[in-house]
């Protein structure tokens, strides 16, 4: 507040001194231009340049540099800035001009190889056009060609089927005449007794067919009855004994062959179930050999899975029986061990860090086994981990742990609560004790509880779980895989021998069932039809020659029918040749049609357009060749091929330029991107970059390319000397 009051005081004291100054006549200014102007007019200074300089000449004390002093002070500005800003104007503009003309230049430059390009591809993809449409009419074309062939081709047929119509009719005459002598010489004959030489002929033909039909039957039943064991067969009676006999030696085949495919069934089942488990022998043996635990491989594969899925190391989670093993001073209580311990080895440790995550896993996972697994916590101490605690013969006593492991107290502990049974030597110790085994593997639990498991062994190490070496757990294994081995080796060998015993049987039931079919002796009795032809012959041959008169006719009549069988044969060749002419005609007007349905096509006169193309290419794509009807399709063909070879050619070169064409564009676009915004990098916009090229050389501005550089730099040099003069 006491402030302001002396700022009051002082504003009120200014006041009145203005009152007085105005008083005696002066003119009081509230800011120094005006009394600057008032001062120079009083003066005669002119400007305020002069002022200045005045008041710099008043304190010529504060003259720093006299140069200055006087550019400053004493001399008119001069405008340098402007003008300098009106020639670097001036020289933008003409610059501006020369780099649109080199601009043009340089677009010049790049359009015209790829308009080049684009007008190449134009005339190269015309070219693909053409040869694909000579390809589509490739099959007109060579059906006027097939078209011409077969018209020549029917017209020859025409001519063949009429020589043949000629010849048959020729042949058909003399087939009549020969016809008509062999009736007369047979009057003749018969005139002469040869009825009866031509009915003794008939019925010895017929008893010789009826002989060698019996004695086929005859040789096939022989070849049975040798087969099965039979005697010979020479009469009626005989024949019905031995068929009677076939009944029960068919029943006795059948019934033995059942027995045998039964009992091949029962080994084929044997040596199926030997086959596995001979397999999962090998399989675990394997197993065994890569590692040296003795824990069964399926176990080892889930915990590969559980450690794999988790990413964990194996070697952190053993299963309990790779860590435990009996002593060795102790090996007579090893397979009692084995037994009793078997469920604990095959239990999983895992360590507590990993408790969560694996307990996550076994809960979701479909282990397809059973799984037992500890948490181990760390520092735990069992309930009794005391020695001394332990019976004298305890079974604890005769277990190891392998003292480098992480377990090892753990499992001491485990070991000292769960397995503090007594050994009993005798039968009077085991029932005096309340928890004890015996070296049979006979087990007492508190509560009076007794358990003996005999389902396999108690010496059989090939179920060992216990020990960190399984050298003799290998051992055991490939005994039984030995002992395996020999046992399918003695099936198979059975095997085998029953597939041939009931082929055997096979063979021997076909035989009978087929020896079955002959019931009656007289289909195998091929004598008795020797004997009448015999008799025929005889009175035939007494007959022929009794008269000969009836020699000379049937002389005449045997070389007649040789001459009626020739000309029979002569006749069915030639209408066998007359059939396949027309079979020929036939298809070949069908051909000769379906030629012509391409000829008339709606498509025809469109392909015809192409056949001088086609002509043209023909020479090159077939080389020397000969055209003709069976030979058209193939050709056809030859030339589909070539003209498709040479398309797919042409395409990959098409394909090779529009890269090329596209990459130029994009290289365009990206030196002019202000003048090709609108424009796509594509074939299609050829049509685009060729008018841009049309455009720059109707402009012909890189024609003055020269000129615009020359006005560039006169004009230029003259400014800044017209520059200089003025400074």
């Amino acid at each position: 507040l006491g402030i302001a009051e002396d700022f009051a005081d002082f504003g009120s004291d200014i006041a009145k001194l203005r009152k007085r100054l105005r008083a005696s006549g002066l003119t009081p200014e509230d800011s120094f231009p005006p009394y600057g102007a008032l001062f120079r007019r009083h003066f005669g200074i002119k400007n305020d340049q002069a002022l200045e300089l005045f008041h710099q000449t008043v304190s010529l004390k504060s003259v720093g540099n006299l140069t200055d002093f006087v550019r400053s002070h004493m001399l008119e500005p001069f405008d340098v800035a402007s003008r300098l800003q009106d020639l670097i104007g001036h020289f933008d503009d003409l610059n501006r001009a020369h780099e649109a003309v080199l601009k043009a230049q340089r677009q010049v430059a790049l359009l015209q190889p790829l308009v080049a390009d684009c007008e190449r591809r134009e005339e190269l993809a015309g070219q693909v056009e053409r040869l694909r449409a000579a390809r589509e009419a490739l099959q007109c074309y060579f059906a006027g060609f097939k078209a011409g062939l077969l018209d020549t081709r029917l017209d020859h047929l025409i001519d063949e089927l009429a020589r043949h119509d000629s010849h048959i009719e020729r042949l058909s005459a003399q087939q009549r005449e020969q016809q008509a002598r062999e009736r007369e010489l047979r009057l003749a004959i018969a005139d002469n007794g040869g009825d009866r030489i031509e009915r003794l002929a008939l019925e010895i033909l017929q008893k010789e067919q009826e002989q060698q039909r019996r004695a086929d039957k005859a040789r096939r039943y022989d070849e049975l009855r040798r087969a099965l064991g039979l005697l010979v067969v020479d009469r009626a009676e005989d024949f019905l004994a031995q068929r009677q006999l076939c009944a029960p030696l068919r029943e006795a085949a059948a019934e033995r062959e059942a027995a045998v495919q039964n009992e091949l069934n029962e080994h084929g089942v044997v040596l199926a179930q030997g086959r596995s488990e001979h397999q999962v022998l090998a399989d675990e043996i394997a197993s065994l050999k890569a590692r040296r635990s003795n824990i069964d491989a399926q176990q080892i594969a889930m915990r590969a899975a559980l450690c794999e899925a988790l990413r964990l190391r194996e070697a952190d989670m053993p299963y309990a029986g790779e860590l435990i093993q009996v002593r060795d001073d102790e090996r007579d209580w090893e397979g009692a061990a084995e037994r009793l311990l078997r469920g604990f080895g095959l239990s999983l440790l895992v360590p507590d860090a990993h408790y969560a995550v694996v307990s996550e896993w076994v809960d979701r996972t479909q282990l397809r086994g059973r799984l037992v697994y500890f948490r181990v916590l760390p520092g735990r101490k069992g309930p009794r981990s005391e020695g001394s605690d332990l019976h004298a013969d305890s079974l604890a006593r005769k277990l190891a742990v392998k003292p480098d492991s992480p377990f090892y107290g753990w499992l001491e502990r485990e070991i000292v609560h769960r397995f503090d049974l007594a050994c009993c030597t005798s039968q009077d110790q085991f029932r005096r004790e309340s928890r004890a085994i015996t070296r049979a593997g006979q087990i007492k639990a508190p509560g009076e509880r007794h358990e003996k498991d005999d389902r396999h062994r108690i010496d059989d190490r090939s179920r060992y779980v216990l020990g960190w070496s399984n050298v003799a757990k290998i051992s055991a294994l490939e005994s039984k895989v030995r002992a395996l081995e020999a046992r399918l080796a003695e099936v198979g060998q059975r095997a085998g021998a029953l597939l041939k015993e009931q082929d055997a049987a096979r063979k021997r039931l076909e035989a009978l069932n087929k020896i079955d079919e002959y019931r009656d002796f007289a289909e195998l009795d091929w004598k008795s039809s020797a004997v009448e032809v015999a008799k025929l012959q005889v009175e035939k041959q007494q007959l022929e020659s009794a008269s000969d008169m009836l020699k000379t006719l049937s002389a005449q009549l045997a070389a007649l029918e040789v001459a009626l069988a020739d000309l029979g044969t002569k006749l069915k060749e030639r209408e066998a040749e007359q059939a396949r002419t027309a079979l020929r005609q036939q298809q070949s007007t069908t051909l000769r049609e379906q030629a012509q349905q391409l000829l008339d096509a709606p498509t025809a006169s469109a392909h015809a357009q192409h056949f001088a193309l086609i002509d043209s290419l023909r020479g090159q794509a077939l080389g020397e060749h000969q055209l003709s009807v069976e030979s058209c399709d193939n050709r056809e063909q030859d030339m589909r091929r070539w003209l498709q070879a040479h398309i797919e050619a042409e395409d990959k070169k098409l394909g090779r330029l529009d890269q090329k064409i596209v990459v130029a564009m994009a290289e365009y676009k990206e030196a002019f991107k202000l003048d090709t915004q609108e424009v796509d990098a594509s074939v299609a916009a050829g049509i685009e970059f060729r008018a841009m090229l049309d455009q720059l050389n109707a402009d012909d501005l890189p024609r003055f390319v020269a000129r615009f550089k020359e006005l560039l730099n006169e004009n230029t040099i003259r400014e800044v000397a017209n520059f200089q003069s003025q400074l």
